[in-house]
């Protein structure tokens, strides 16, 4: 097995899992859906996607995260995301977002052939 710096094979990077019951679970998601974060690794971080805070039944506070696409955006940019955001984790202190990530307008050609 060659390491993942190494080897030109991306497939390690995302999948889509066509017989999910529950896909498409998030909408506006751009490229190919990545299914490799369903459980997004950034939960117990701080991070830039759009996110509530809530109370749950036992009084802790927690994330609902179900507006995010970041961690769905295409095979290699959903990788990306999390690997830059978790090179350098802080762990979330309960507290409401205070800054939000915006994804960049695409030119209008990519927008209207679908390509990522």
């Amino acid at each position: 097995m060659e390491p993942k710096d190494t080897t030109s094979n991306e497939a390690y990077k995302g999948f889509t899992n066509t017989a999910c019951p529950f896909l498409p679970c998030h909408a506006g998601v751009r490229g190919a859906f990545n299914c490799l974060f369903c459980y997004c690794p950034l939960i117990a971080y701080h991070c830039p996607g759009p996110y509530v805070v809530f109370t749950d039944r036992n009084g802790g506070r927690r994330k609902d995260c179900s507006a995010c696409t970041l961690p769905h955006n295409g095979y290699r940019g959903a990788w990306a995301f999390i690997q830059k955001w978790l090179e350098r984790p802080v762990v979330w202190d309960g507290g409401v977002q205070t800054r939000r990530f915006r994804l960049p307008r695409r030119p209008p050609t990519l927008a209207r052939r679908g390509e990522s």
